[in-house]
């Protein structure tokens, strides 16, 4: 940390480039409650409430219209805690929970059997495919960048939102490997769920007007190992990318006035896309 940094007041540790429209004072987006013009820090809204100045009715928002809660990772410590417990009974049950779960398109998993995938109508392997990982770097990585992503768009975006964002960017990726991969390759993981989470924090950054350099190199070095390392799937980074860009953008950028309506279209937006995508690939498939 430079010496230079600005900090929010209520959390020393924290760099922001946004300051209380009342007090002046730097708060960070966990502390940022949306107002008529620019945004409040709590103390200010709570000192303004009951006098017909408050900048809305109601508990403090968020810049996505979230309240603000005492856990902001509650929701990233059930989201790991899922994805260990998964990874932990996959070890248990050596191939048998992998191949009932990982996505592919259709193939026959023995010589005689049945095919099976999602073309044959197992569409749950597009979301259990996002919760499941194999090897112990693979799951230590998402992880990781899970628990350092995760809990700063949580508390900005609130628990909702933000898990509708993630279920969304891993359906995306999910739905992309679906339709560019070959049929019969399998495809597991939470990275396009967490290249999604990457991508609305660069939308959050810019929405916020933070220095957007680390997150872009953060990003650009993502791509290159995405497209550059043997055995990745670069269609379930893209699409988790795109799509969580996409509905974070509509979370960030509503307007207050219809900020609901705008966000719930936004997030059926790219549901639909997706249902779309993979309704085509199905075809293809027959």
């Amino acid at each position: 940390m430079n010496d230079q940094a600005v900090c929010c007041y209520r959390h020393p540790d924290r760099e922001t480039g946004v300051r209380c429209t009342r007090c002046e004072r730097p708060i960070c987006p966990e502390c940022m409650v949306s107002a008529s013009v620019g945004f409040q820090c709590p103390e200010c809204v709570t000192s303004t409430s009951g006098t017909g100045h408050a900048p809305r009715a109601g508990a403090p928002r968020t810049i996505a219209g979230a309240t603000h809660t005492d856990d902001p990772r509650l929701v990233t410590k059930v989201l790991l805690g899922i994805n260990v417990a998964v990874w932990i009974a996959v070890m248990a049950t050596d191939t048998g929970l992998l191949n009932a779960l990982e996505l592919f398109g259709r193939a026959s998993l023995s010589e005689y059997g049945p095919s099976e995938g999602v073309a044959a109508g197992q569409w749950y392997r597009l979301l259990t495919a996002v919760f499941l990982h194999q090897q112990a770097m693979h799951i230590a990585f998402n992880m990781v960048s899970l628990w350092f992503l995760g809990p700063p768009l949580e508390a900005a975006l609130g628990r909702a939102r933000y898990l509708t964002l993630y279920l969304l960017s891993g359906l995306g990726g999910s739905a992309l490997t679906y339709l560019l991969a070959p049929p019969n390759q399998p495809s597991l993981g939470a990275s396009g769920a967490i290249f999604g989470l990457l991508g609305a924090t660069a939308v959050l950054m810019r929405r916020l007007n933070y220095d957007m350099r680390p997150v872009i190199a953060l990003l650009v070095l993502n791509l290159i190992f995405t497209f550059t390392w043997s055995n990745i799937s670069w269609e379930a980074h893209v699409g988790g990318l795109v799509v969580g860009t996409a509905v974070a953008y509509g979370m960030v950028h509503a307007p207050r006035d219809r900020r609901a309506l705008v966000q719930r279209l936004t997030c059926l937006a790219a549901l639909v896309v997706i249902i779309a995508v993979v309704g085509i690939r199905t075809l293809q498939l027959g």
